[in-house]
């Protein structure tokens, strides 16, 4: 199997706030200023939250100095007080709120916009990722990225940066009040609480690095699994599919358990810091009052301060593994839109323009990987309107003409043209918007046949279908179905017979309508009668076009213009049929090898 392009590195580190930045032109949208409002709006919440939080404690220290002073007209200033302390938490509460309603749009916003990103990246990478890469991984990579965002961004905006603030203030309030000593106690703890939380937070994203590589591992091969269960079930193999299953899940659990204890030790450290802290400081009030200095509305005062103080900091080691994780995921997501590009459009690269549909080799030399070449300066023309044929033996690089064909890779060597102009240096869209395939193994979307047949053009109506359908020799079929194109056709068309679904994608090719049709081994997995039916579907359909038929089984392309056959990634033979026969070469030996075996399954079925 080809390999990747790029091979990341497993233990390369991706996770650090570069990935932060390359989100933040997803936040604030160059072409979106109402988006852009609504990011300053919110901050304009944060600001307003966190100043009225801050304010609180001043009116419940004034509420007990005034307390202990007794008399009537006191207790209206107290109430008072005590008043504007509940209506700050309440505005405190109003604003938190508001803003998460004003920022809502901004990061589902901002996620749509990455995951669609992330997925049309995806669709540009070349087949050789695609192959190499297993689609479950690459899905649940995608999914835990985009889902990240959102909790990262709550965490970020709405924890981290109010609660910096919230320690700045803190620290000049204490220090006007209490002097320098609290408020180095209070630094120093702080310093202490992040530092232990960051160590042991790094130990835990480890962990959790190794959860995701254990639970991708584990969805890929259930994915896997349930894709070939008819395999499975043709060797017998469930009890060998469990156990693989089983012997993933069992790994993750391993390492969820060990991440889940890891996160107790955190708690308990962070407690015992934030415990003495508190201890300390409400002591070091009680022994001012004893002193004279401080009245018993400043033991409320440090202790709301300290209380609102560690709510936030409570978090931080929930808020710091919960960004190192997101920053993970992330990192993971943006590796795969920093995946190279295999082939791309040459800048300012012209459409394909087609007047007449010919198609030409020319020295072309190709292998997937540097040390293993399969196309050997292989050349050929195949002129506008001619049905050609490629045949050889297994490995001779039939299919990779097709890959070739479609740009799905570009040689390392030669030309291939289509009406003369290098298929390099015009857009790939316009490309393969003028080839149809017909493939050996066609793959149906999980949806309707008329969906799968539309598929071959975009906006294409319910006209087309009906009459793709119609030259496929399918409307029997459709006629018969209860539901008729509104049938569903099963994941990956497998509700279907092998006949059913070449002639679905017989009638997607003719709603495509190109110019120039590719036949990759398009009946080699048919019955002979399902295939003869087939094949004079195809030899209608391929009239007036520039037709390539690739082929293992040689009576079916006995009536083309021409043969090619291939050896070793070159040409080894060209011709008609009779001629080559007449030529007494590779391709007679081959007939002749075909015939003898046809001839012993007759004999074999009497």
């Amino acid at each position: 199997m080809p390999p990747e392009t790029v091979a990341p590195n497993p233990n390369a580190r991706h996770d650090g706030w570069h990935t932060v930045a390359r989100f933040l032109p997803y936040l604030w949208p160059a072409d979106n200023a109402g988006l852009r409002a609504r990011v300053a709006i919110s901050v304009g919440l944060i600001l307003a939250a966190k100043g009225i939080t801050l304010a609180l404690p001043f009116f419940y220290k004034r509420a007990v100095d005034t307390m202990t002073v007794g008399g009537g007209p006191v207790l209206t200033v107290a109430l008072a007080f005590v008043l504007a302390y509940a209506l700050g938490r309440f505005a405190s509460v109003l604003f938190e709120n508001l803003r998460n309603i004003v920022f809502e749009r901004v990061g589902q916003e901002a996620t749509r916009a990455l995951a669609e990103d992330v997925f049309g990246r995806l669709h540009q990478l070349s087949l050789r990722f695609h192959l190499g890469r297993r689609t479950g991984e690459v899905t649940k990579v995608v999914e835990r990225g985009t889902k990240s965002i959102d909790v990262m961004l709550y965490f970020l905006l709405f924890n981290l940066a109010p609660t910096v603030i919230e320690l700045i203030a803190v620290a000049v309030i204490f220090y006007f009040h209490f002097g320098l000593g609290l408020v180095v106690a209070t630094a120093v703890s702080v310093i202490a609480y992040a530092a232990i939380t960051r160590w042991i937070t790094e130990w835990r994203s480890k962990l959790r690095e190794k959860m995701n590589r254990l639970d991708g591992q584990a969805l890929s091969r259930a994915v896997d699994s349930l894709l070939n269960y008819e395999t499975v079930k043709y060797f017998n193999a469930e009890s060998r599919e469990i156990a693989r299953y089983s012997q993933a899940t069992s790994a993750y659990a391993k390492a969820a358990v060990t991440s889940e204890n890891s996160l107790g030790l955190l708690n308990i450290a962070q407690a015992v810091i934030v415990n003495l802290l508190m201890a300390g400081a409400m002591g070091y009030t009680v022994w001012g009052w004893s002193q004279g200095r401080m009245s018993v509305g400043d033991l409320v005062f440090v202790n709301t301060y300290l209380t609102q103080l560690f709510r936030p900091l409570d978090m931080l080691g929930t808020v710091y593994r919960t960004i190192r994780q997101g920053l993970i995921d992330m990192a993971e997501m943006f590796r795969l839109m920093d995946t190279d590009v295999e082939v791309r459009d040459a800048p300012g690269a012209p459409a394909l323009v087609i007047a007449r549909p010919s198609v030409a080799f020319e020295d072309v030399v190709f292998g997937y990987e540097p040390d293993r070449t399969i196309l050997h300066g292989l050349s050929f023309e195949v002129p506008a309107g001619q049905h050609f044929a490629i045949v050889g033996p297994s490995g001779a690089g039939k299919s990779t003409i097709a890959r070739l064909l479609f740009r799905f890779y570009d040689p390392q060597s030669g030309r291939i043209l289509i009406d003369g102009q290098d298929i390099r240096a015009v857009t790939q869209a316009s490309l393969r918007a003028q080839i149809g395939i017909v493939p050996q193994d066609s793959v149906l979307f999980n949806e309707s046949i008329g969906y799968n047949i539309a598929y071959g053009r975009d906006c294409a109506s319910a006209a087309d279908v009906e009459a793709a359908a119609q030259g496929a020799a399918l409307m029997g079929l459709i006629e018969r179905l209860p539901q008729g194109f509104d049938t569903e056709v099963g994941e990956r068309g497998l509700k279907l017979s092998g006949g059913e679904k070449q002639r679905v994608a017989i009638a997607r090719t003719l709603v495509k309508n190109p110019p120039i049709l590719l036949l990759d081994e398009a009946t080699s997995a048919l019955d002979t009668r399902t295939e003869q039916d087939i094949l004079a579907t195809l030899h209608r359909v391929s009239a007036n076009r520039t037709s390539i038929s690739i082929a293992h089984r040689l009576s079916t392309v006995a009536d083309a213009d021409r043969i090619l056959v291939l050896q070793d990634g070159r040409l080894a033979e060209s011709g008609s049929h009779a001629a080559l026969l007449r030529r007494d070469g590779l391709y007679a030996e081959m007939w002749a090898r075909q015939a003898a075996d046809a001839e012993e399954l007759g004999e074999a079925a009497e």
